[in-house]
């Protein structure tokens, strides 16, 4: 998995983790048993109010992925993802730069999709946060895309649309296409259909000089908010897994997979045919304006 890093994938890979709202804290049942999730999630406990009384822990490094009240969810390079509690003693402050300066800020800053430093004390069975370190240039981007999908996308046609109004640095790539490959009810397995679109997909794309594959998983309206984005991020994980292990697709031309939930929604959800176009992940074949055509 690529890290992020000052590049424009780097900042399109934040972007599309920002658009995620929620990941999943947990997850319910519906008419479909409940796929289990892709990432491995520890759960901690409610750490005691003095700081003095813990333990040094782990640092951990990754993305904000989700937040819910005093909790936030970081999901390092290799999918792990650590959920740690963050409370009024928690340190949080932003770098301007390697030799720059560093701001203190509030908790508000801790925005989805923000690649954060944590260094974190033990309490029993949880985490808590001493202090949290960000970049200001990713601060800037992550509110950005935070103010951006507060718009809505009622009416796109699809799904590169819907990508174009959430990628903060969308327009540096030009969209070559978009595949569509759809699931059952509550499942994230591919059918033989789907692994010969997303191959033909793959090697389409391998004939473009500097082609990237950004992968995005869906849902439709079954089923509660917090099971359809652990879902979704299934869905796209799964994809990304066979488009790399079975179609050949290497790793470094592959930008963060995300899951959308049951956003922009392809058709309409009232009906059994419109949820059938919504169970999908989208393939999307990226190429930096600055060298297509060349």
């Amino acid at each position: 998995m690529n890290v992020i890093s000052n590049s424009p994938r780097g900042l399109l890979m934040l972007a599309m983790l920002a658009g995620t709202a929620t990941a999943g804290f947990a997850a319910q049942p519906q008419d479909n048993p409940p796929p289990q999730a892709d990432v491995a999630a520890t759960v901690y406990g409610t750490p005691p109010a003095d700081p003095a009384a813990m333990a040094p822990g782990p640092e951990i490094k990754g993305i904000i992925s989700a937040r819910h009240g005093e909790k936030i969810k970081v999901t390092a390079a290799d999918g792990t993802a650590t959920i740690i509690a963050v409370t009024e003693a928690t340190r949080i402050s932003a770098s301007k730069g390697l030799f720059g300066s560093n701001s203190k800020l509030g908790a508000e800053a801790l925005l989805n999709g923000l690649p954060v430093t944590v260094r974190t004390l033990q309490s029993g069975s949880g985490l808590v946060a001493s202090q949290i370190k960000l970049q200001n240039k990713d601060l800037r981007v992550a509110t950005m895309i935070r103010n951006g999908t507060d718009q809505g996308f009622a009416e796109q046609t699809a799904a590169t649309e819907a990508l174009r109004g959430r990628m903060a640095d969308i327009d540096q790539y030009n969209v070559k296409g978009t595949t569509n490959v759809n699931f059952d009810t509550g499942k994230a397995e591919l059918s033989a259909q789907a692994k010969a679109e997303l191959c033909t997909a793959a090697s389409s794309a391998q004939g473009m000089s500097n082609a990237l594959l950004l992968v995005v998983g869906y849902t439709d309206s079954t089923g509660t908010p917090d099971f359809n984005q652990v879902l979704s991020e299934k869905r796209a994980s799964r994809v990304v897994n066979y488009l790399q292990q079975a179609c050949g697709w290497k790793p470094y031309r592959m930008l963060t997979p995300t899951g959308m939930s049951e956003a922009d929604p392809l058709a309409d959800n009232t009906t059994p045919e419109g949820k059938a176009q919504n169970r999908r992940v989208s393939v999307n074949v990226l190429v930096s304006k600055a060298v297509d055509g060349m």
